[in-house]
Order: structure tokens, then C-alpha cells, then sequence
């Protein structure tokens, strides 16, 4: 599932390449549902969290979750698409030739500002934005003190009712960033430790916006996909676990991230 970075990677290049255009086609395939009229200007797009919004001037928003498999591209008109025409769900052509196409998603809605907003699907869940530089961590905080305690942190990580943007890569990274079991229950987290595991991960998020490929140590990744591998800070092989429900691996070291008797030492 693309994470927070690569959500907000793609409403930058959506942003870029749509707003202040008009629209001249809105194919909704499957949807039955008001949609902005040819002419509409795009105003903006924007994600929040792992959800991507397109903002049209008439007061209405395209809303997609990509979840696994879902994707948008950008073409002009008449270019070759580089996944099957099946698969679309969201055709939008602009007046300079440009079509974004999203496959796939299997979350697409239409919301409206201007009538009783519905519960659109996830957003008004939703935690602070890490991707966002004004996140707020004492939100996140307090939000983190509604869950179970006995809850691990690394199901925690993955609340976007808690905070947006994290996902299972960057669930691994930053326990092993700030030398945590992943597997360690929130009752054995002070304050300043979870605190310090909200702030590696907007730190990470943030650092891979600008980026192709995701970087979170030196050599790339620290232990995501790389279990059997020797840790590249003290060489102990990397193991991965089944965490969660459903089931999701999950990847630490033994060494670097001992159980929860060590679960408050700060980030190295």
C-alpha cells in the first residue's frame, strides 16, 4: 500500500500538472454520481495521509484511496496508458491535452462542501498529516492515550486514526530507528518514548518526499525486506514477524531492539 510520502509525491505531481485548469472530461467508471461540469477549474490537490484529494471550483472533491494496488498516472492525449483501460477508475482531461487516470482504487467518491457532508470513507478519522511539517504531535499524543494499552506499538504506528501517513515500511524503520521492540505493548512507552517514535517518523516521511527511492539509512532500508540479512548496525540477522490483524510482516533486529525492558531508551 503506498505510504504518506508517495501519496503526497503524487498530489504534488497531480497539483502541478491540473491546477488552475479546466476540466474538458470527468469519466467516473462505476460511479453514480454528481460531477463538476466541462469548464470546472481545478483548484488544487492534496493528500491527506494515505487518501488523495481533487478539488474542483464548484465546491465538490474527488476523493481515492489506492490501497494496494490502485495508482494514478498522468498522460496526454491520445499517449499510450500503461495499465489496462479495465482497470480504470477515474478519467480527467484538462484543457492543455493533460489526462490523469486512476487505477484500480478501490475507494473513489465524490463529496460536495456545498450540502450536509456525509462521512466521507477514512478522512474524518483521520490523525495529523506526518508528511505535513505542522503536524501536531500533542494531538497525536493524546490520540495515542484513547487505544488499549496493551496494544504493540507497531499496530499503534499503523492507526491512521492516531497519525496519517504511516505504513507497514516505515512501521518497521522507525522502531528500529528509535531501538524498539516493535512488538512492545504502548503500557511500557513513557511520554518522551512515544513521542520520539512520532517524531523518526515524520522525520522519514518528510526526508523521502523529494525522493524516488524510499531512504531511511545509510544503504536504503534498515531492515524492511531484509530479513536473513545481517543488520547494517551491529550484524545481527534481521527477522521478520507476522503482526496484527490481518496478519502483516513486520521486520526488527534482536540486538538493536531488545524487548520492552529497554522499550524507553531514546532514538541512537
Amino acid at each position: 500500500m503506498p505510504e504518506g510520502d508517495t501519496l503526497t509525491r503524487t498530489a504534488r505531481s497531480l497539483d502541478t500538472a491540473l491546477a488552475g485548469r479546466r476540466l474538458t472530461r470527468l469519466d467516473l467508471v462505476r460511479l453514480a454520481a454528481a460531477k463538476p461540469a466541462a469548464g470546472t477549474e481545478i483548484t488544487s490537490v492534496e493528500a491527506r495521509g494515505k487518501h488523495l484529494l481533487v478539488h474542483f471550483g464548484d465546491g465538490r472533491s474527488l476523493h481515492t484511496h489506492l490501497q494496494m494496488h490502485g495508482s494514478w498516472h498522468l498522460y496526454r492525449v491520445g499517449e499510450p496508458w500503461r495499465r489496462s483501460r479495465a482497470q480504470a477508475r477515474v478519467v480527467l482531461e484538462v484543457d492543455d491535452g493533460t489526462v490523469a487516470v486512476c487505477f484500480a482504487a478501490p475507494t473513489v467518491e465524490m463529496l460536495d462542501a456545498r450540502r450536509p457532508r456525509r462521512a466521507a470513507a477514512g478522512l474524518d478519522l483521520l490523525g495529523p498529516d506526518l508528511c505535513r511539517a505542522d503536524a501536531d504531535l500533542d494531538e497525536v499524543l493524546r490520540r495515542l492515550e484513547r487505544l488499549d494499552p496493551s496494544v504493540e506499538i507497531a499496530s499503534a504506528l499503523l492507526d491512521q486514526r492516531i497519525a496519517a501517513g504511516i505504513g507497514n515500511v516505515y512501521k518497521s524503520e522507525v522502531c528500529f530507528a528509535c531501538g524498539v521492540d516493535p512488538m512492545t505493548p504502548l503500557a511500557a512507552l513513557d511520554t518522551a518514548a512515544r513521542r520520539a517514535l512520532y517524531e523518526q517518523a515524520a522525520t522519514l516521511l518528510r526526508a523521502n518526499l523529494g525522493r524516488a527511492h524510499r531512504v531511511t539509512a545509510s544503504g536504503g532500508l534498515a531492515v524492511y525486506g531484509r530479513a536473513g540479512n545481517a543488520c547494517r548496525r551491529c550484524g545481527t540477522r534481521i527477522r521478520r514477524r507476522q503482526q496484527g490483524a490481518p496478519a502483516r510482516s513486520t521486520y526488527s533486529c534482536p540486538t538493536c531492539q531488545p524487548a520492552a525492558a529497554s522499550a524507553n531508551t531514546p532514538p541512537r
